[in-house]
C-alpha cells in the first residue's frame, strides 16, 4: 500500500523548476486501485515520484480513474487538464526523505488537512529542496525574477504586492481547515496542524509541523514539532521552545487544559492543567524549587525533571526571585462563547 497521493497544480520558474504545488485533495494510503491507474496513464514506475503531466495525460487518466470509481480524482483531473499552470501527479509510496519539492509540499499538505500529525510525517531536509521565494498577489515567484516582474506589472498598471520572502507560504492560501479562527492568516505557515475549535489569535503563531488539538486558544508562538493539547490558552506574546529554536531532539509539548500566562515560555514539555505565571520562561536547566502543600521548600531540581507532570503552577517568587513549582487541581476552562468558531 502507498504512503499517499496528490494531483497538485503548481508553479515553475523560467528554467522549469517547481516552486511550489496546491494539492486540493490529498490522499493518505491511497486504494491500489488507484495506483495502478497511474501506473498504467502515466506511466509510473514506482517508488516516490512528482510526474508532470500534460493535458493529454491527464485526460486519459481522468477516465481510466472514473472507469475504476475513484469519481473525486478523475473530476480533479479533468478540471487541472484545463490548467494553465504546470500540473504534477505526485505518489509517496513510502515515507521516505523527500527528494522533489512536489514531494515535500504534498507532505506539507497532509498535516494542514489534518491527514497526518505533526512529528508523522518525514520531513528531514525539506529545506534544501524548498525555494525561497517571493509571495506575492500574483502567486510565487523566483527571487531572481521578482525585478522583471514588478517592472512588468507597473508598466501594465499594477502593483506587485510581496507579502513575505520565505521558503514557507501561509496554510490559508492551501488550506483553510474546518472550524478554526486565524484573525493574521499570515502567522500560521503551510505544515502547520489546527485543530478544529482552535482560535489564533493576532499575535498568535503556528509553525509548520506543529500545532493544536483543538479548542485551544492561541496567542503566543507554536514552534516547529510543538504539539498543543485541547483547552489550553496561550497567552499573549509567549513562547514554547521547538526543535529549530534550542530544543535539541527534546520533543516539546503542551498538555490539555493548561495556560502559559502572556510572555512567558517553556522548553519542557508539559503534562495536563499546568500553568507558567505570566513573564516565566522556564528551560530545561531551571532550578525549581518544590513546595509542599504549607508551602515549605521539599528540594530543588531541575526543570527536565518535572517534563510531563500534571496539575503543577510555575511562578517565581516575588521577594526572592526563585522559581518555584507548587501542585494545584484547578483544570483551565475556557470561555466557549469567545471559543465558538461556527
Amino acid at each position: 500500500m502507498s504512503f499517499a497521493f496528490g494531483i497538485g497544480v503548481g508553479t515553475q520558474n523560467n528554467q522549469g523548476e517547481w516552486l511550489e504545488v496546491f494539492y486540493q485533495q490529498p490522499i493518505m494510503t491511497p486504494d491500489k486501485t488507484l495506483i495502478d491507474v497511474v501506473e498504467s496513464a502515466l506511466d509510473y514506475q514506482g517508488g516516490n515520484e512528482a510526474i508532470a503531466a500534460t493535458p493529454e495525460q491527464l485526460h486519459q487518466f481522468a477516465n481510466s480513474l472514473r472507469q475504476v470509481g475513484q469519481t473525486d480524482q478523475a473530476t480533479l483531473a479533468e478540471k487541472a487538464a484545463e490548467s494553465t499552470r504546470p500540473v504534477v501527479v505526485t505518489v509517496l509510496a513510502t515515507d521516505d526523505t523527500a527528494s522533489s519539492t512536489p514531494e515535500v509540499y504534498l507532505k506539507l499538505h497532509l498535516i494542514s488537512h489534518r491527514m497526518a500529525r505533526p512529528h508523522g510525517v518525514k520531513l528531514d531536509g525539506i529545506f534544501g529542496l524548498l525555494p525561497n521565494l517571493a509571495w506575492t498577489n500574483e502567486g510565487a515567484i523566483d527571487l531572481n525574477e521578482l525585478p522583471e516582474r514588478q517592472l512588468s506589472a507597473r508598466i501594465a498598471g499594477r502593483t506587485l504586492e510581496v507579502k513575505s520572502v520565505d521558503k514557507f507560504p501561509q496554510m490559508t492560501d492551501y488550506v483553510v481547515p474546518k472550524g478554526v479562527r486565524i484573525a493574521d492568516t499570515a502567522r500560521v505557515r503551510l505544515g502547520a496542524y489546527v485543530g478544529e475549535g482552535t482560535t489564533v489569535m493576532h499575535e498568535g503563531f503556528i509553525n509548520f509541523n506543529a500545532g493544536t488539538e483543538g479548542t485551544s486558544m492561541i496567542e503566543g508562538r507554536i514552534s516547529a514539532g510543538v504539539m498543543v493539547g485541547k483547552g489550553s490558552d496561550l497567552g499573549g506574546g509567549c513562547s514554547t521552545m521547538g526543535t529549530l529554536s534550542g530544543g535539541g531532539n527534546i520533543v516539546i509539548a503542551v498538555g490539555e487544559n493548561c495556560l502559559i500566562g502572556a510572555n512567558a515560555g517553556i522548553g519542557i514539555p508539559l503534562g495536563d492543567r499546568c500553568k507558567v505565571e505570566a513573564g516565566l520562561y522556564i528551560t530545561a536547566g531551571t532550578k525549581v524549587a518544590l513546595l509542599d502543600d504549607n508551602g515549605k521548600l521539599v528540594e530543588v531540581v531541575k526543570a527536565r525533571d518535572l517534563a510531563n507532570q500534571p496539575d503543577l503552577l510555575f511562578r517565581r517568587n516575588s521577594q526572592t526571585g526563585a522559581v518555584e513549582c507548587v501542585t494545584h487541581k484547578s483544570a483551565i476552562e475556557l470561555n466557549e462563547e469567545l471559543h465558538a468558531n461556527n
